[in-house]
């Protein structure tokens, strides 16, 4: 099954000050998570972003905010974003059959939010090269569980291409210098 860009959603999962620096692999994460949101920013595909109880683990990195301007941030105590009235409220209110998922801890929030969207019937992408946890072990664990209960586990430049669809648009030229 493809992912389309009028059929998506990206979903950038607690990406904040405390929490970036003891992942694996952050600098990979971030630049992928910043592709992703430009290239959805372009093709108009509806982004969210959380906050894991930011008092405690700071607000979403300069790297993936300056990325993100403009779009609202959901606070949530929940591990599981569906878990929070406006932001499971936001999502439905974009009708979209498709969840691109990124973030942090792979094994407790994007896990959690991924298994109880796909619950719902939306089809989860879970974006490897720009999702981590603290170690291998707990993202590997989770992307197998993902993958077992029917995630797409794809990398950032397979969402890119499937959102772009075809070589020589305006949004293919715009893109393209961003990946190289």
């Amino acid at each position: 099954m493809l992912i389309k860009s009028d059929a998506s959603c990206l979903i950038v999962i607690d990406m904040q000050e405390r929490l970036v620096p003891a992942m694996q692999a952050p600098a990979r994460t971030l630049k992928n998570t910043r592709l992703l949101i430009s290239t959805a920013s372009r093709l108009g595909v509806p982004i969210m972003l959380t906050e894991q109880y930011p008092k405690g683990l700071g607000h979403t990195v300069r790297e993936i905010a300056d990325s993100a301007e403009d779009l609202p941030v959901y606070e949530k105590l929940h591990f599981s974003c569906m878990e929070e009235p406006k932001f499971a409220d936001a999502f439905k209110a974009h009708g979209r059959k498709q969840a691109i998922i990124t973030g942090m801890e792979a094994h407790i929030c994007v896990m959690q939010t991924a298994a109880q969207l796909m619950e719902q019937g939306i089809q989860v992408f879970v974006v490897t090269d720009a999702t981590s946890s603290r170690t291998l072990e707990s993202e590997k664990a989770c992307l197998d569980r993902l993958q077992a209960i029917g995630a797409g586990i794809v990398t950032t430049e397979m969402v890119v291409f499937e959102w772009l669809a075809k070589a020589g648009t305006d949004a293919f030229k715009d893109i393209l210098p961003l990946i190289k």
